[in-house]
């Protein structure tokens, strides 16, 4: 079996090439010729997802997090909101990690609620607490591999195997860690849901999203993507397939320069904690250095000067941008209690641990010095 660098580059891609084309094209075509389908869902059509550019992606995609199919989507919610409809009906429960990015929040407890669809939040460290939250009808066991922002790391393969147990299906949002430092399909999880407009992209110049598991579940999620038609355009299937394939030798950085930030950030009289998995000072570090290949390029950090101390961090930059999004080439910094969980009541927030002076960092590919320089005049 090839290792995950070589992958990155071949899996997937067509053979023969495209008339001797290294770079497979961009098939810029919203109809095909009909050919002997069958089934309305095999019809060639740009809404169903069958264009060249996505299969080659999804190929590549299932082959990468070791699943046996995948689909792409117009976005990372509508990955999680389609993978949901596509295994949940009126009456089911979900079982939920308790901290989640706030969209996916949002969608559970704002969206599926009214279609009679519950939600129960839970530690995600805690068995006894899934045991309590488990129902006659909980069809679903969601999480995040590490937690957004506050990076916490569960007992992953302890829920994937409680699911197991209890016939339901696991789901798990692994767009911090990648496939790089992180692959939930081989510790039993039976969906895997990515926000690709991150790590897997890498350039912060398309939105898109990915659902990868077991093939009867993935065949339930396009047919119902056929029909919401969150559809990925082929020129974003073009740029995603060509962002994959720097995947390993981008996160490998960000994986080294983010435990350095994590370590001098740590260290700073200015600084009054940071939630980074590398770190030993993190109550999961022994469970990181077991499960996960590499600690990820995401932080986050409290200042001993809360909310104003924050703000005039942000204002301070020489480097990093403030804006939200992860996982591209450039230093992002953001307050996630004004950004990706604004939408989460502020009593929610703080018993999560996202307070209003949280800093969410995504470590970039500068040179690490630079990065730290531009921290340490902006803290000063």
């Amino acid at each position: 079996m090839k290792r995950l660098d070589t992958q990155l580059i071949h899996a997937g891609e067509p053979e023969p090439r495209v008339r001797g084309a290294v770079v497979l094209p961009i098939f810029q075509s919203s109809t095909y010729e009909s050919g002997d389908a069958a089934d309305y869902h095999d019809i060639r059509y740009l809404r169903l997802n069958n264009s060249p550019n996505h299969e080659v992606l999804h190929a590549k995609l299932a082959t990468l997090e070791g699943g046996d199919a995948a689909v792409v989507t117009a976005s990372g919610m509508a990955a999680i909101s389609t993978a949901m409809l596509a295994v949940l009906r009126t009456g089911d429960h979900i079982i939920a990690q308790r901290c989640l990015y706030g969209g996916t929040h949002a969608l559970v407890t704002g969206d599926l609620e009214p279609l009679g669809i519950e939600t129960t939040f839970v530690d995600a460290d805690d068995p006894s607490a899934w045991a309590a939250a488990l129902r006659p009808t909980t069809r679903l066991f969601y999480c995040e591999t590490l937690t957004n922002p506050t990076l916490e790391l569960a007992d992953l393969p302890g829920i994937a195997g409680f699911a197991r147990q209890h016939g339901l299906v696991s789901m798990i949002d692994s767009t911090f860690a990648s496939p790089v430092n992180f692959r939930p399909i081989a510790h039993g999880f039976d969906l895997v849901v990515h926000s690709a407009t991150k790590y897997l992209n890498g350039h912060s110049d398309i939105v898109a999203g990915a659902v990868i598991g077991r093939a009867a579940l993935i065949e339930k999620v396009r047919r119902k993507l056929d029909h919401l038609g969150a559809t990925l355009d082929p020129h974003a299937c073009f740029l995603l397939q060509r962002g994959l394939k720097t995947l390993g030798v981008r996160v490998r950085q960000q994986n080294a320069s983010a435990l350095a930030l994590a370590g001098w950030l740590a260290s700073h009289p200015a600084v009054e904690h940071v939630n980074y998995p590398g770190l030993p000072s993190h109550p999961r570090h022994a469970r990181a250095c077991e499960l996960l290949d590499g600690f990820g390029g995401m932080l986050s950090f409290e200042l001993h000067g809360g909310l104003d101390a924050a703000t005039a961090l942000l204002g301070s930059l020489r480097i990093g941008i403030d804006a939200p999004s992860l996982g591209g080439p450039e230093t992002l910094l953001s307050l996630p209690a004004r950004s990706s969980h604004a939408g989460l009541e502020p009593s929610l927030r703080r018993a999560l641990g996202i307070g209003d002076g949280l800093v969410r960092l995504s470590v970039g590919l500068e040179d690490v010095a630079d990065l730290r320089d531009d921290l340490a005049q902006a803290l000063g």
